[in-house]
């Protein structure tokens, strides 16, 4: 017992290497022991509570789990950390950063043109006691590497830093292994974007990566924004990535975990909520890119949890240089679309089959208006305005078709008399009435098609209004939030797919609906209820539709409602003045 106490004592070297170690690993504890510090302070307790219980569920790279993930060994880049912590607090015109040493990078990131649903800052990152970003790499000594769980020397001096609109500055951290290795972190903020840049150098230390190749992505949660997240944003939570000019979403409908991969030329990744996103993009030659998702229980659960990362992985080049731009902000279309061509297209603006008119109507017509007349008026007035031109734009097809109609309804005795004179031989009652048509001249499609060539018009706005960031938090009336619903009326109880409250412009849109229908039926073409063969099936039907359409639209996004309100208001004036013009073109064939 003796001879083994003493040949398994540890020498003087290994003995400070434990030590160091010890208090690398006490460093980090006693970081995230004053972050959870600082947070509990600034929040009531309940709030603060949940906060913990949201920061002990982050996911750490590849592996979501539950419980704080052990420090592990990583050969000399660990033994390179360093005891002391340290934060840098950023300020620029858009946003608010926080840097850590702890994984070398931004812990945290609150914009400052927006606000949650209840009025507070948006937060985009929940972990805060390490870096969001991480970086990977396999070491030829067998040591995975996991820069989240390093503490890095901060090189720039200061604990803060302001970035003016038009300047740019940088955050340096190193991760020094001897006199000639180190790893060496830059980043460049600018003031006027939600752009960050990132150069990852590995000084005299390239050949000891093994394959030359580095995983670069995205660990921490990004923060819910939204009112009922379990509704509103759980449907959006997921993550992208653009290869072989496509783009790929991963998005779990149930509980579990899933991971894809993908091989070759990498664009970009990302992970998104409702109306924010992370995006990452590499300069350099890359070979894969690894999404991964979790959900701890149904989609439609308030205790669920859903977590995404995103990950990119790049060859360094022969500098032995590892060059990324991300981009952590709102999904707004200029925003995203000076990071890439391409970003925007997380944005839901129609469905796939419409993409080809969708896509140029949103990205050339509806978006260059809203621009244009936000110096102008609210973004209320706008839609209603919006409604208003796209109706006047629409009015050649939409008085075809009811010319149409109208044409139709004049046929309707002659009609009933071919059905009664023919009532048992169905083929020569269709004979017939399509002679019918062709003598009168009259195309039985011709009420049909107009509005058929209005649908994608009215598809897109449909999607897009629910799915676009320009109108969120945008006030009018007693909406507060035109991107969500505008709830006047709480109900003692819930109605299936109606819930528990009532919308207060899709009453109006519905009331508006139903004086339309009355309108068609009672002096439009082909009314008269029972004149016409199923008549009074058809005009309960006039009335069901716009009812049905109350469920569907109750929990949309008030400007949605706002529009289709104001399409319906202006489709009652058009029909009134369609049909006088009608009786006014009978009367003088008459005379």
């Amino acid at each position: 017992m003796v001879a083994w106490a003493y040949f398994t004592m540890p020498s003087e070297q290994e003995l400070q290497q434990r030590q160091a170690e010890q208090a690398r690993q006490d460093s980090i504890a006693a970081a995230q022991v004053d972050t959870s510090k600082t947070q509990s302070a600034q929040q009531p307790p309940q709030q603060a509570d949940t906060q913990q219980a949201e920061e002990t569920t982050q996911p750490k790279r590849h592996t979501l789990q539950t419980t704080e993930k052990k420090q592990q060994e990583m050969g000399v880049f660990s033994k390179a950390s360093i005891a002391d912590t340290s934060k840098l607090a950023v300020q620029t015109p858009l946003y608010s950063a926080t840097f850590t040493n702890v994984g070398a990078g931004p812990s945290q990131i609150t914009l400052k043109d927006y606000k949650t649903w209840d009025h507070k800052p948006v937060k985009m990152i929940k972990d805060s006691s390490h870096s969001a970003y991480s970086l990977g790499f396999l070491t030829t000594e067998n040591y995975n590497v996991e820069t989240d769980q390093l503490v890095f020397e901060q090189l720039t001096p200061g604990n803060s830093i302001s970035v003016a609109k038009n300047d740019s500055a940088q955050i340096k951290y190193a991760l020094n292994i001897s006199d000639s290795k180190r790893l060496i972190y830059t980043y460049t903020v600018y003031g006027d974007s939600h752009q960050i840049g990132l150069d990852i150098q590995f000084e005299g230390i390239q050949r000891e990566v093994v394959g030359g190749s580095v995983e670069f992505g995205w660990g921490a949660g990004l923060n819910f924004t939204e009112k009922n997240p379990e509704t509103v944003e759980a449907s959006y939570m997921s993550a992208y990535v653009y290869t072989g000019g496509e783009m790929e979403q991963l998005k779990l409908s149930e509980a579990g975990r899933n991971t894809q991969d993908y091989n070759g030329n990498i664009n970009w990744v990302a992970t998104r909520t409702k109306f924010f996103t992370q995006i990452i993009e590499t300069s350099n030659q890359t070979e894969s890119a690894l999404l991964v998702g979790e959900q701890t229980g149904a989609s439609d659960s308030r205790q669920t949890e859903h977590r995404y990362q995103s990950f990119i992985t790049a060859d360094l080049n022969q500098q032995g240089t590892a060059s990324f731009r991300m981009f952590v902000g709102p999904m707004d279309y200029h925003a995203l679309h000076s990071f890439d061509a391409q970003a925007y297209n997380m944005v839901d603006t129609g469905y796939s089959w419409l993409s080809w008119i969708s896509d140029p109507l949103v990205e050339y017509i509806i978006i260059p208006y809203f621009g244009f007349v936000d110096n102008y008026m609210g973004y209320g007035f706008a839609i209603i305005l919006f409604g208003v031109l796209i109706k006047m734009v629409l009015y050649p097809l939409t008085k075809k078709s009811y010319k149409s109609m109208a044409e139709m309804k004049e046929l309707q005795p002659k009609m009933q008399e071919i059905k009664e004179k023919y009532e048992d031989d169905p083929e020569k009652q269709q004979k017939e009435t399509m002679k019918l048509y062709k003598e009168a001249g009259v195309n039985p499609l011709g009420g049909c098609l107009p509005n058929l060539l209005q649908l994608p018009i009215l598809v897109t706005l449909w999607r897009f209004f629910q799915n676009s960031i320009l109108i969120r938090q945008q006030e009018f009336l007693w909406a507060s939030d035109l991107s969500a619903p505008d709830y006047i009326l709480s109900l003692p109880f819930s109605v299936p797919f109606l819930g528990d409250q009532i919308a207060g412009f899709v009453l109006l849109m519905t009331a508006a609906m139903m004086a339309q229908s009355k309108l068609t039926g009672g002096m439009g073409p082909g009314g008269g209820g029972g004149g016409a063969p199923g008549g009074m099936n058809m005009k309960a039907l006039q009335y069901v539709f716009p009812f049905m359409l109350l469920f569907i639209f109750n929990n949309f996004a008030a400007g949605l409602s706002l529009y289709y309100l104001v399409y319906n208001v202006v489709s009652i004036g058009q029909q009134l003045i369609i049909y006088r013009q009608i009786d006014q073109e009978k009367e003088a064939a008459n005379a």
